[in-house]
């Protein structure tokens, strides 16, 4: 397979519509919709220009104060690519005659689209038909078609009629909010049209945004014409050709489209004198170059390699590069969204930019700095300062008529801000004063937004990314990435301040403390019972969505359910607080990333396009790689499998540019937080190797991942370092380094109580007799129920066995009683109460460098060692005090595993209770338990007791040897 073209080789009309989308062709500025020449078997013809809109007033049932106030819609221009071939006397129509053969393919290294087709007419006249189509990339403003046909059986008569079709329309709206425009009168004004010999003219006014298009069409042909009609009123030219019997005639289109002058009939004619030939040259060199960087190779998966490339090539094509124009979210392939730039262009697309192609996420910041004077006027309509950026836009003003999932979405600010820092850690570049500026202002916002309620910084009725909780309290992606854009803001301007620049806006006399308050006292709402964080104040009171009663064609459940049905239940239409874990990895444990992810995912639909990827990378970081690869299989191929059902209105930028990630920042486990890069890889099982390049700081870093290793080279510039795991290295240029991804014996982490000695019948006894005291039931078989857990959760399981609840105080009070009794018996513990062979293990373990970690429930761990006289022997003892959930929970077993220096994988953990060993799995490591092999599921390998364990069986249960 040629993992670098895409297309097929047998015609499916049932599949037209889709692969209009798929084989669309654009520059970032000039976008041409992969539908055929020919106008008959066509779904939608399109043809775009990025940022070309035309607006008109919203309509709404009520209007209130603050409303946005048009539509903007990018418009269908005129089409460039209409060609119709006439065969004798009948029209060639893949709807007509007979499809011989047909294939289409589109090549990412030549940016080509080619289509060949045989094809014999009802007449029996029969001939290839071969088109290549190509918009360029070195020049914005020019496309460019050839249309060759062979007369294959006999000698023909053919007619080649080329337009500019100034008669095409944008889509209309249905019922689904995400398709089509909402025009009621034609939005483009053909002002003038002409033909002049070989070219076709005109030029054009939006109707409400008065914005100018030019057009120009230049022809030439392999061989001269018999006849050449020109007809005006349809914009086009006809040439007959009298061809032998294999003989082939060729038809050239140079097609050239302005907005900003009427260069348009000059920079056609000028396209054609250099011709096809010179054009495909450039655009393989440009493409070339950008491969060098961009190409991802993954030996074992032909399939997925072949869709990665098409997703970062359809990118590439989507992206304004002249700081006039984003990314929409259906990039320049269709109608959907009505052409608008939303948050996911910052949030997904430009981080793939940052390592891949910097200019471009360069310019996409800059077009937010140059609709930043409308960004401070929509701050003042909504009673705020500084400014606030639109949810979705063109021009810069508001267009979401519907603002509870529109203007309440106001981690827009945040989401730009946390891209111009991205910007600045990979390229390394420092911070001009339009970044600075834009990141004053947010700040401003922010702080004009919030308020502070019982000494915590409140943000309230806002909406996160997700958009089935609208209008909530103090949602914590909004409220977490607030916090990140004013620290951000505050560092770049005491950078400022400290180098004695100057700044590009004036601040307040206490504007910087303030910033600093708010930053300090945000309000993250966190459940201490769940040990995660709240969505929102409010997610977890409401009842869960039903989901076992809601079948699969009502999703997505916004065409199927009012919004406050929705909004009354804990359902997800996407990642919220685990797409923050992923952006904000730094603020967050690894026990706490798996187990928000945990909490969240049964609750999140997938309804949005954007939640397969975060999914992806959030399970490989939580140690489920099945789960890891399930989401990305989707992601990668959404567009090309129509896993939405709705590819046919515009391709996904966003979950294209997340199936980078997923392999970057999942897979490859690549982090940047805070402008340090490191990499803790995990290949899929499928794969037998992945290689990718990364641009940091203007230096070429090539990863190759394979199952045993990794290897990373520095191809050019200057010294870079990065961490592999938890082992920091720098690379010059040319210089490679590997490492080991087999597992290795690098630390155990034990248990106490029943691991190491027996002080359980200490705790059975003070248990026994707090419980007497106060008339409960307690005996051996309901502590059975206490084996590895906290001293809390004991408590809950005895009351619970008594059906008995207590408050708060009581509670406090017989759990002082329960220490104080265990503590006070610890005095009669000695090193003879250690188990047979613990010490001689102890020592092995020392003696061949392994380190030795405690990760015991009991917070007396520490007492207890000292009793033993081995509290020298452990290189670190968790504090179970530290962290936030106990047993059967992973964060004791990754607290200990990061205080020894020794990462998860070459880690195992001992236990002899159920939820020990579940915790130890949980964090990802091999678990040998002591006991019962009956009671210790999950366990890697189960021994009577710890006399048997060695050196040896720790070595074979992490596969060493």
């Amino acid at each position: 397979m040629d993992t670098m073209s895409f297309g097929y080789a047998e015609y499916d009309p049932a599949q037209i519509a889709h692969n209009e989308t798929l084989f669309t062709l654009a520059n970032g500025y000039l976008g041409l919709r992969g539908d055929f020449e020919e106008t008959q078997g066509t779904y939608h013809k399109g043809t775009y220009i990025n940022g070309f809109y035309d607006s008109e007033p919203i309509l709404y049932g009520e209007r209130a104060y603050g409303f946005a106030e048009n539509h903007e819609t990018i418009l269908n221009l005129p089409d460039p690519k209409r060609i119709e071939l006439e065969v004798g006397s009948l029209p060639f129509s893949m709807k007509s005659g007979v499809v011989n053969t047909s294939s289409r393919y589109l090549n990412y290294k030549t940016g080509i689209l080619t289509r060949i087709v045989d094809w014999t007419s009802s007449q029996g006249d029969r001939v290839k038909i071969t088109t290549e189509r190509m918009v360029s990339f070195t020049d914005k403003h020019c496309a460019l078609i050839s249309y060759t046909v062979e007369a294959v059986d006999t000698d023909l008569l053919i007619r080649l009629t080329s337009f500019l079709d100034i008669g095409v329309r944008n889509r209309s709206s249905k019922d689904d909010p995400r398709v089509g425009s909402k025009f009621t009168s034609n939005p483009l004004v053909i002002l003038n049209h002409s033909i002049e010999n070989d070219a076709l003219n005109f030029s054009a006014r939006t109707r409400n945004s008065a914005l100018n298009l030019y057009g120009s069409a230049v022809h030439t042909t392999s061989k001269g014409a018999s006849q050449i009609t020109p007809s005006e009123p349809d914009l086009a030219l006809s040439y007959t050709f009298s061809l032998a019997k294999g003989e082939c005639v060729t038809l050239n289109k140079y097609v050239a489209y302005t907005t900003e002058d009427d260069s348009a009939p000059f920079r056609a004619r000028k396209c054609a004198q250099e011709g096809f030939a010179s054009y495909a040259q450039e655009q393989e060199q440009f493409l070339s170059d950008f491969w060098s960087v961009a190409r991802i190779l993954i030996e074992g998966d032909e399939m997925t390699e072949q869709a990665l490339q098409f997703n970062i090539f359809h990118l590439l094509q989507a992206c304004g590069r002249d700081g006039t124009s984003s990314m929409a979210a259906k990039g320049l392939t269709g109608e959907g969204y009505e052409g608008h730039y939303f948050w996911d262009t910052e949030a997904y697309a430009l981080p793939m930019f940052c390592y891949l192609k910097a200019d471009i996420a360069k310019s996409l910041l800059d077009y937010r700095y140059r609709i930043l004077d409308k960004a401070r006027l929509r701050a003042k309509t909504m009673s705020l300062k500084g400014a606030l950026f639109p949810w979705r836009t063109i021009s810069g003003e508001e267009c979401s008529a519907y603002y509870p999932a529109g203007t309440a979405q106001y981690h827009i600010d945040a989401d730009i801000l946390y891209a111009v820092e991205k910007y600045l850690a990979a390229t390394g570049e420092t911070a001009p004063p339009a970044y600075v500026e834009m990141a004053i202002e947010s700040a401003r916002m922010w702080l004009s937004l919030g308020c502070f309620i019982d000494g915590e910084f409140c943000i309230n009725e806002v909406t996160g990314p997700d958009e089935y909780n609208a209008c909530v309290n103090n949602n914590a992606y909004t409220n977490l990435m607030a916090q990140n854009n004013l620290a951000f803001a505050i560092a770049l301007v005491e950078s400022y301040q400290q180098q004695g620049k100057i700044l590009p806006l004036v601040l307040e006399k206490d504007e910087l403390s303030s910033w600093k308050q708010a930053q300090e006292a945000m309000r993250i709402p966190f459940d201490k019972g769940l040990g995660i964080y709240e969505q929102d104040d409010s997610f977890l009171k409401k009842a869960p969505w039903p989901f076992d009663t809601t079948p699969q064609d009502k999703h997505p459940l916004l065409l199927h359910f009012h919004p406050l049905v929705i909004y009354r239940h804990r359902v997800l239409k996407q990642p919220d607080l685990v797409l923050a874990q992923f952006f904000l990895s730094g603020l967050f444990t690894k026990a706490e990333r798996r187990r928000n992810f945990s909490f969240y995912e049964p609750y999140t639909t997938g309804d949005s396009s954007l939640s397969y990827c975060i999914q992806s990378i959030m399970a490989s970081d939580s140690f489920q790689s099945l789960k890891a690869w399930t989401y990305f299989k989707k992601t990668v191929r959404l567009d090309i499998d129509d896993i939405q059902g709705n590819s046919a209105d515009g391709i996904h930028t966003a979950s294209m540019a997340g199936s980078w990630m997923a392999v970057v920042y999942g897979f490859a486990g690549f982090r940047d937080w805070k402008g340090t890069f490191s990499f803790d890889p995990k290949l899929p099982t499928a794969w037998k190797a992945l290689t990718f390049c990364l641009t940091l700081h203007s230096a070429v870093l090539k990863v190759e991942l394979r199952p045993s290793e990794v290897t990373y080279t520095l191809m050019t510039g200057k010294e870079v370092e990065l961490v592999h795991r938890n082992v920091s290295c720098s690379l010059k240029e040319g210089e490679s380094r590997t490492f080991s991804l087999v597992p290795k014996l690098g630390g155990v982490l034990f248990d106490l109580d029943g691991v190491l000695c027996d002080t359980a019948h200490l705790h059975y006894k003070a248990w026994k007799q707090v419980s007497d005291e106060n008339l409960l039931h307690f005996d051996r078989e309901v502590n059975k129920g206490l084996l590895g857990v906290s001293r809390e959760a004991s408590l809950q399981v005895i009351l619970d066995h008594n059906n008995v609840d207590w408050p708060h105080e009581k509670r406090t009070e017989v759990l002082k009683r329960k220490n104080d009794a265990y503590v006070a018996s610890l005095d009669s513990i000695t090193g003879e109460d250690l188990f047979p062979g613990v010490l001689g293990l102890l020592s092995e373990l020392k003696s061949q460098g392994v380190k030795i970690g405690l990760a015991s429930a009991s917070k007396n761990a520490r007492t207890v060692c000292e009793k033993l006289g081995i509290l020298d022997r452990f290189d670190a003892i968790a504090d179970i005090t530290r962290v936030q959930k106990p047993k059967p929970e992973p964060d004791i077993f990754l607290a200990a595993s990061e205080q020894i220096g020794v990462w998860y994988t070459d880690c195992v953990g001992v236990e002899d209770a159920k939820a020990g060993i579940e915790a130890i799995k949980r964090a990802g490591m091999q678990a040998v338990g002591i006991g019962s092999e009956g009671e210790l599921p999950g366990s890697d390998v189960v021994l009577k007791s710890t006399e048997e364990l060695t050196l040896d069986v720790l070595k074979r249960v992490v596969q060493e040897i």
